[in-house]
């Protein structure tokens, strides 16, 4: 009975202490397996969240539109006015080409005539190109405006090709006086030396271009014509402005009646000889006909008797 009574003791406690190790060691691996799988999460989520970095870097990037280069434009402008008076017009426009600082680079004033009695006026000016709009508006209120019109002619490419031309002139240049430096004889030194002369003379072609091409896109220019509003009769001139003009036509007339009577001398005094031979033709021909004529040659006591 006592043998029997021990060992469901003793096996009770193997039992239980083996139970405790189980139930130890599946702590121990629960505790390791969350330790290893939160790293595990905050990678996925690290990674998981690239992804969504560089989708808003692209819809940035889609989102900010491409940077192009300004247009290269020659603009060109004319205008005709309708004004009351041309010349206080004119020194009005003279004006606003000082307030925008630009240049007046001609001018053509006609006054009236018989067949145009408007007086009329053409000026040309060169305006910044950022001050165009604003010049266009200040002349329009200077009259009536009867057109208007505002080309543009894009240079962008020739501009392009202007300037890499030019660089790589450069560079032969740079080149060819390397090349000319090491040269050992006279006759390379000559014709590296032509050559040389060639590509800097290019150079100063097409560097002239790109400037002027640079210039005419820089400023803007615009032709405005300027028409007076008046009635078609020319008006009536002054009195003493009438004996003046009549006064200057008679001297006028005067002096080119004498200048033609002294031509007409001096044509005759160079023909002179011609003449008196031609006078003297005529003078024995009317005496060698009265000697030789019959009815000349009877004497009057002859004619008596008949």
């Amino acid at each position: 009975m006592y043998t029997s009574t021990k060992f469901p003791r003793t096996s009770a406690l193997f039992i239980s202490a083996l139970l405790g190790g189980v139930i130890f060691t599946s702590c121990a691996s629960s505790e390791q397996t969350a330790n290893k799988s939160a790293p595990q999460i905050a990678a996925n989520g690290a990674v998981n969240q690239l992804p969504a970095r560089e989708n808003s870097i692209s819809q940035k990037a889609e989102a900010s539109p491409i940077e192009r280069s300004r247009p290269q434009l020659i603009k060109k402008a004319a205008i005709s006015l309708t004004v009351n008076s041309v010349d206080k017009t004119v020194d009005a426009v003279s004006q606003i080409i000082n307030q925008q600082q630009g240049d007046l680079i001609g001018l053509k004033q006609q006054q009236p005539k018989n067949d145009n009695p408007r007086y009329t006026a053409t000026i040309q000016l060169r305006i910044p190109e950022d001050r165009l709009e604003p010049t266009l508006e200040q002349l329009a209120k200077l009259g009536t405006v009867d057109s208007r019109n505002i080309t543009a002619e894009d240079v962008g490419d020739r501009l392009v090709d202007f300037q890499a031309r030019l660089t790589n002139l450069q560079k032969t240049e740079a080149n060819l006086q390397k090349i000319m430096d090491r040269a050992g004889s006279v006759r390379d030194v000559l014709s590296v030396s032509q050559e040389l002369s060639n590509v800097r003379q290019t150079i100063e072609q097409i560097d002239a271009q790109l400037k002027n091409l640079k210039n005419q896109v820089a400023y803007s220019t615009i032709t405005l014509n300027l028409e007076a509003a008046v009635s078609s009769t020319s008006p009536q001139t002054a009195f003493g402005l009438q004996v003046q003009e009549t006064w200057n036509n008679s001297t006028h007339s005067l002096s080119a009646f004498s200048v033609g009577l002294l031509k007409l001398g001096i044509w005759l005094i160079v023909y002179s000889p011609y003449l008196l031979i031609f006078v003297a033709l005529i003078y024995g021909f009317n005496r060698w006909r009265r000697t030789n004529s019959p009815r000349l040659t009877q004497t009057p006591e002859s004619t008596r008797s008949d």
